[in-house]
């Protein structure tokens, strides 16, 4: 079963956020996901909204796009820091991340 089928493809809306008190850095997940990631002046990596403005509060999250669910995944799962968190919008469940199931 593929990534967007197990966390996405029906019909179940992703959320991402990352827990900048864990991020090393290092740019993984801006370069799986520039829709998504980027880094700051600071060095960490935050999400961006759907206008492209970093999302800085502390565990602000973002909609995953269906069309790079697996490029967030991947990200999350590449990650060293281990501090990119994807959950599902209805439960707050997170699917993908160091507190995944």
């Amino acid at each position: 079963m593929s990534v967007q089928q197990e966390a996405g493809a029906e019909g179940e809306d992703l959320e991402v956020w990352i827990d900048q008190d864990l991020c090393t850095g290092d740019g993984i997940c801006a370069q799986y996901a520039p829709e998504v990631f980027e880094l700051d002046i600071d060095g960490l990596a935050y999400v961006k909204g759907p206008d492209d403005e970093l999302l800085q509060a502390a565990g602000a999250a973002t909609h995953v796009p269906l069309p790079i669910v697996t490029d967030v995944v991947d990200s999350a799962k590449e990650c060293p820091g281990e501090c990119i968190h994807v959950r599902r919008v209805a439960d707050g469940v997170e699917v993908y991340g160091p507190d995944a199931w």
